[in-house]
């Protein structure tokens, strides 16, 4: 309604506490509350959401249709629809985006 697409349903979680070293690979939709020390890397040509939480630290290339960030990044990042940078965001690294919404 009123051009506005559903979002995608968010099918994986790296917990709090949890710590990955290597490419994460995803469909539809993905929350980081750990640390990834890889890149993080939506597939296909679909819809994408990527949520970066609070407590979340991504070491590496971030990629995604929509992703919002309320955590740290130190690498690349590129939204390839909606960047979303929430209060606590903290990004060191170059910025490519379709559109941006900062909190």
């Amino acid at each position: 309604m009123f051009g506005k697409k559903k979002q995608p349903p968010i099918r994986t979680l790296v917990g709090e506490g949890t710590l990955i070293h290597g490419e994460l690979r995803f469909n539809d939709g993905l929350r980081i509350i750990g640390e990834v020390l890889g890149d993080v890397t939506a597939l296909g040509d679909g819809s994408s959401i990527l949520v970066i939480s609070e407590k979340a630290r991504v070491t590496g290339k971030v990629s995604g249709g929509h992703v919002i960030i309320n955590g740290t990044v130190n690498g690349p990042i590129r939204s390839t629809e909606l960047l979303e940078l929430q209060p606590r965001a903290l990004i060191v690294g170059d910025v490519r985006y379709e559109s941006l919404e900062m909190h």
